[in-house]
C-alpha cells in the first residue's frame, strides 16, 4: 500500500517499485542535483564535473523518478521547488560527509604508521599544535598527524562523526563515547589593540565604557549571555576577521583573555569590573580513536601544556 514520503516539512507522494525496479539513491544522484542547483544551469553544471549534459541530466531525472517529485520549477533548472530547496540542503550535508569520508580513508591508506586527528578552538590552538607536532614528531615519528581550528560547536561535531580523536573546546557537555574533562578556565575581559585609548588608560573599565566605545559583538561572548550594549552594531562571527579588525586599534571586543595570543604584542587585554564571565575550556577524547595508546599519551602530554 502506498505512503507518503516525508522529507521536513514537504509531503510528496511515494512511488512503489517492483523488485526488478527498485533504485536506491546514489552519491552520483546527488553530486549532480547539486551541481545544477549551485549552478543554476544544466551545461554549466556539467561542464564543471567533466560530464555531458545528457550525463547528468539523466542522474538528475533518476532522482526526481525516485522521490516522485520535480525539483526544479521547468526544464531550464534555474529554479528550485520547495522540495528541492529541501532535498539540497540535505544533499550538501551527505555530500560533505561523503568526501569527507572517503579523504580520510586515502590518508590513511598512505599513512601505514596511523593518524591523530586533533581539532582546537583557535585560542588554545596555537600553543598547543606546536607542543603536540614537536611532541609526536620525537615520540612516534611513524604516525601522521592532522590537525584543524574551528569554533566550539564544529570541534564537537567532528568528534561526534568520528573524524577527530582529540578535541580542545568550550563547555562540559556528555557525549556518547567521548572522555570530556576541564582542561582550564579563561576569564572574558576587554580586547583590544596594546595602543587603544581603552588599554591604555589608568583608571579601571567597567561595562559602561564599553557600552561607549566601538565594540564588535561576537557569537564566543554572546554563548555566554555577555552584551555590552556597543553602539557600533556589528557582529563578527570568523575569528580571524575579528582578529584582522582589531588590529586596526578602532575596535574593542569582549573575549577570553587568551585570545591575545593569537596576536601577541598586537592584542592585549583588561579586566572589565562587573563582568565575571569564565570560559570553561575542556579535553576531549575519542575513545573510539584508531590509536587509543598514542591518544592516551598524547593527552597526558596536553594536560601539562600551560593553555
Amino acid at each position: 500500500m502506498d505512503g507518503d514520503v516525508n522529507i521536513g516539512q514537504t509531503q510528496i507522494p511515494q512511488v512503489k517499485f517492483g523488485k526488478s525496479e527498485a533504485m536506491t539513491i546514489k552519491i552520483d544522484m546527488l553530486r549532480c542535483f547539486s551541481a545544477v542547483a549551485e549552478a543554476g544551469h544544466l551545461s554549466d553544471a556539467a561542464a564543471r564535473l567533466g560530464r555531458s549534459p545528457s550525463a547528468v541530466s539523466v542522474m538528475v531525472k533518476q532522482l526526481e523518478e525516485h522521490l516522485g517529485a520535480p525539483l526544479f520549477e521547468s526544464d531550464r533548472k534555474s529554479r528550485l521547488t520547495p522540495l528541492g530547496a529541501e532535498v539540497f540542503e540535505l544533499a550538501r550535508a551527505q555530500l560533505a560527509q561523503f568526501d569527507e569520508a572517503v579523504n580520510a580513508m586515502e590518508r590513511s591508506a598512505r599513512a601505514p604508521g596511523g593518524i591523530v586527528r586533533i581539532a582546537a578552538v583557535p585560542s588554545a590552538a596555537g600553543a598547543l599544535f606546536d607542543e603536540v607536532l614537536t611532541y609526536l614528531q620525537s615520540h612516534y615519528p611513524q604516525v601522521q598527524v592532522e590537525l584543524r581550528d574551528a569554533d566550539s560547536q564544529a570541534v564537537l561535531e567532528a568528534l561526534v562523526r568520528g573524524v577527530v580523536d582529540i578535541g580542545v573546546a568550550s563547555g562540559q557537555p556528555t557525549l556518547n563515547q567521548i572522555h570530556q574533562e576541564p582542561l582550564f578556565q579563561d576569564k572574558f575581559g576587554m580586547v583590544a589593540h596594546v595602543d587603544h585609548p581603552l588599554m591604555v588608560r589608568a583608571e579601571p573599565l567597567d561595562l559602561r565604557d564599553l557600552a561607549n566605545a566601538p565594540c564588535l559583538h561576537n557569537d564566543l561572548a554572546r554563548q555566554h549571555g555577555i552584551d555590552p550594549g556597543a553602539r557600533s552594531g556589528a557582529t563578527v562571527h570568523n575569528t580571524l576577521s575579528l582578529i584582522a579588525l582589531l588590529r586596526t586599534g578602532k575596535w574593542v571586543t569582549v573575549l577570553p583573555e587568551s585570545v591575545v595570543r593569537l596576536a601577541p604584542g598586537v592584542l592585549g587585554f583588561r579586566p572589565v569590573t562587573g563582568l565575571s564571565q569564565q570560559r570553561e575550556v575542556s579535553l576531549f577524547l575519542n575513545q573510539r580513536a584508531p590509536l587509543p595508546d598514542v591518544v592516551a599519551d598524547l593527552a597526558n602530554r596536553i594536560r601539562q601544556i600551560h593553555l
